[in-house]
């Protein structure tokens, strides 16, 4: 019985950052700067990086955003939070076509975010992005 509580003790989610109030494993207090009007009243966005560092058929994340842009085919661009639906670990890596989280072995695909392989059963949340002058900017 001793060894059945060992392997549970290592599947303890307590470094998580995991609220049982969140839906789908999305933390309450994820942030998500607000767009800024620009100096002809439209709201422009907030540059997260340039095109070029956003690999073909792959991605790029960006931790201090909580945000992982990829670019499935060439010139199209989707942004993703990288908290991972099953229980808000941090998604930490893209490839072969999936934003890997470390914690429980989720994937989800650079494409639309849809879950690859589980344990998550909800794709990872969208950000609206647009891209001018070179710029990806989150919206």
């Amino acid at each position: 019985m001793a060894g059945i509580g060992g392997a549970l003790a290592g599947c303890s989610t307590t470094a998580v950052p995991f609220d049982s109030n969140m839906q789908g494993g999305v933390p309450n207090d994820e942030k998500v700067p607000a767009p800024t009007p620009g100096a002809d009243g439209k709201t422009t966005g907030i540059p997260v990086a340039g095109v070029s560092q956003i690999p073909l058929g792959g991605g790029t994340i960006f931790p201090q955003d909580n945000l992982v842009i990829t670019q499935p085919t060439e010139g199209e661009f989707r942004a993703f939070s990288i908290v991972c639906t099953h229980l808000g670990c941090l998604c930490d890596k893209v490839a072969d076509g999936t934003i890997d989280c470390p914690c429980h072995g989720s994937t989800f695909s650079i494409t639309d975010g849809s879950v690859v392989h589980g344990p998550a059963i909800q794709p990872l949340a969208s950000a609206n992005i647009s891209v001018s002058d070179g710029t990806i900017l989150l919206l």
